[in-house]
């Protein structure tokens, strides 16, 4: 599992990592200072979990954690315990309270993990009752719901709380997000290529430079993305 630490003190940035180097399951990517740290990194890695401090300068963990539109799984690491019935309003994995021990860490990971599993097993049950039966997905928008074909579909664009989907130089803009089309979208037709876009991969013509033609139309690679677009596409 790969983990980020977020914490303004020194010494609770290197207990943490102590922590976090005795169990062999956890891969720990970064340490940051700071939210605006940590944001930087959620933005090129895809992190399974944050250890998260609540009360830091400039921005709390609380205020930092609402502001992501997708988020790892959160264990809050405070000395307070006041916030605790906000943080669990936030769906957090777990709230330790400092000083806390090994064990109670380690009790923690755990259930990380195990949220991780459950998640990845209902994912696995969408697929197979879902997307290897249709064909198509229904898409909301301006009160109306539309039946596309994934065939049909040249790429997905992200924007802000929008998604938009792109057909035949159409575009059908839809609330949605793109941790959830990732769901939805049949793996064998479809592929993540940067944090703003996923394209079709059947209807990828080329790569050029760090981009992919489709159409008339140039996507970026996603820096995080590059390997797998290479795997999955080419």
């Amino acid at each position: 599992m790969k983990c980020i630490v977020v914490d303004d003190e020194a010494l609770a940035r290197k207990l943490l990592e102590k922590y976090i180097s005795q169990i062999p399951n956890l891969e720990l990517v970064a340490t940051c200072k700071n939210p605006m740290e940590a944001a930087a990194v959620l933005q090129k890695e895809s992190i399974d979990v944050m250890f998260l401090d609540i009360q830091m300068p400039q921005i709390t963990g609380i205020s930092f954690l609402k502001s992501l539109n997708q988020k790892p799984l959160v264990v809050f690491t405070t000395a307070y315990k006041q916030y605790a019935l906000e943080g669990y309003a936030l769906d957090i994995v777990d709230y330790l309270l400092k000083p806390f021990s090994f064990e109670r860490f380690f009790q923690a990971v755990n259930k990380v993990s195990e949220r991780l599993q459950s998640s990845s097993s209902t994912i696995g049950k969408q697929e197979i009752t879902e997307n290897n039966i249709k064909d198509y997905i229904l898409v909301k928008s301006e009160h109306r719901v539309h039946r596309i074909k994934f065939s049909e579909i040249d790429y997905i664009e992200s924007m802000q709380a929008y998604v938009a989907f792109h057909i035949n130089g159409k575009r059908i803009l839809s609330l949605n997000t793109m941790k959830k089309l990732e769901v939805q979208l049949p793996k064998n037709q479809f592929i993540r290529i940067h944090k703003s876009y996923i394209a079709a991969i059947d209807k990828v013509e080329l790569l050029e430079g760090n981009q992919v033609v489709i159409g008339k139309t140039k996507l970026p690679i996603g820096a995080s993305y590059r390997e797998r677009v290479m795997k999955g596409i080419f």
